[in-house]
């Protein structure tokens, strides 16, 4: 057997052979919503029209061209629903599950109470590894702001990087 086919039998090629397996059907219904909505123009393919539209939907009006092109760009062709679902399972495949990231998390709350500071994480994310730029730290805080005194659920981040939406309460 060539070492490609062998490759392809173990699992390891390019594509799942079914990207549909990768997802519980709730979850392929909410990509399917999402979808949806972004496909403005109902024509089964997100283009960068799509984009621009529901976008500006959202709010957001000044998005450049060569930020709708590089969106379009990361996948390999059209964007259809199946190429749109393949997306997404390659981001979250090299996501850790959620009780290695709070594991992680753990570390810095030594009394376990679920909660940081938000100078405390700031300082980390910014000086640390991998730095976050003022704009990526200014959407952390839009998206996890920090409560009256400070603190920041990491559990809740936890939760979102993991399964894309927040607990409900």
């Amino acid at each position: 057997m060539s070492p490609k086919k062998a490759k392809r039998r173990a699992g390891g090629g390019e594509g799942s052979s079914n990207v549909f397996s990768m997802f519980e059907q709730s979850q392929i219904q909410e990509y399917k919503e999402a979808f949806t909505i972004i496909d403005q123009n109902r024509d089964g393919i997100i283009s960068k029209d799509d984009l621009r539209d529901v976008l500006a939907s959202m709010g957001q009006l000044n998005v450049k061209n060569e930020e709708l092109e590089a969106m379009i760009k990361e996948a390999s062709g059209p964007i259809n629903f199946t190429v749109f679902l393949t997306m997404f399972g390659e981001k979250l495949k090299g996501a850790d599950p959620e009780d290695v990231i709070v594991s992680a998390f753990k570390v810095l709350d030594p009394e376990a109470t679920g909660l940081i500071k938000k100078q405390f994480l700031e300082e980390l994310l910014t000086t640390q590894c991998d730095r976050f730029s003022a704009e990526e730290m200014k959407n952390l805080w839009a998206a996890f702001p920090p409560d009256v005194a400070g603190n920041v659920d990491y559990k809740n981040i936890c939760y979102v990087i993991t399964h894309g939406e927040e607990k409900e309460e």
